[in-house]
């Protein structure tokens, strides 16, 4: 290998390899803390709520942690990637990226909304919805995408570090989108035929596929 080629693909990587390893410690710092407010949450609406409400916080993985609250299910996943945002992305454009492009590079926690019953009833084939992404760069400046999550979008990224505070703003602001969409009935062209292998396997065993939104569109533009 040409020396000189090989020197520049190390000076190339070495920062980018710090930078990566720092972000990752950032993120994974900043989902401990999530958990920990889950985990207060959890015993603060116990208390409020009536016994017979199903209300539980708990840790599956390293990377997810999981909310019931009745009805719902909140899953709270940390991915273990580093991405950087493409050129064209709003956060490049952003005064907090352009005086330093490595705050372009962030990891991210995705928040998802499932129906508590498609865990009950371990039903594989029903559909959740991504109801919020956070994403936080080395320096644990965030930002969020997501249902109804307002003064914290890209126009804010840089002005506030992640916390406890941020992150019960976060979870209650997807707890409460969660409450209020309940499941609509499937347009009945959607149900009106069936077979008796899919009567066996699903309807007899409590596990006929469904959603919140089963049949309805869902637009990304929804999040804004």
């Amino acid at each position: 290998m040409n020396k000189r080629l090989r020197n520049n693909i190390i000076a190339a990587l070495a920062p980018q390899a710090k930078l990566r390893k720092e972000v990752e410690q950032a993120v994974s710092a900043n989902f401990e803390t999530l958990c920990y407010v889950l985990e207060g949450l959890a015993v603060e609406y116990r208390e409020l709520l009536e016994p017979d409400v199903v209300v539980k916080f708990e840790r599956r993985a390293q990377h997810v942690a999981i909310f019931t609250l009745d009805a719902d299910v909140l899953v709270f996943a940390q991915l273990t990637d580093v991405f950087q945002f493409d050129r064209d992305h709003e956060a490049r454009a952003t005064e907090y990226v352009k005086a330093n492009a490595s705050r372009s590079f962030v990891g991210m926690v995705n928040v998802y909304n499932f129906l508590a019953d498609s865990f009950k009833y371990d039903r594989d084939e029903d559909g959740g919805y991504l109801v919020a992404r956070v994403f936080v760069n080395a320096e644990s400046a965030f930002f969020v995408e997501g249902k109804r999550q307002r003064g914290m979008g890209v126009a804010q990224y840089g002005e506030r570090t992640l916390n406890a505070e941020n992150w019960r703003k976060v979870v209650e602001t997807a707890f409460k989108y969660a409450v209020e969409e309940n499941p609509l009935v499937p347009p009945y062209e959607m149900v009106m035929q069936t077979d008796m292998a899919t009567l066996k396997q699903y309807i007899l065993t409590s596990k006929t596929k469904t959603a919140k939104r089963m049949g309805f569109g869902f637009r990304a533009d929804d999040v804004k």
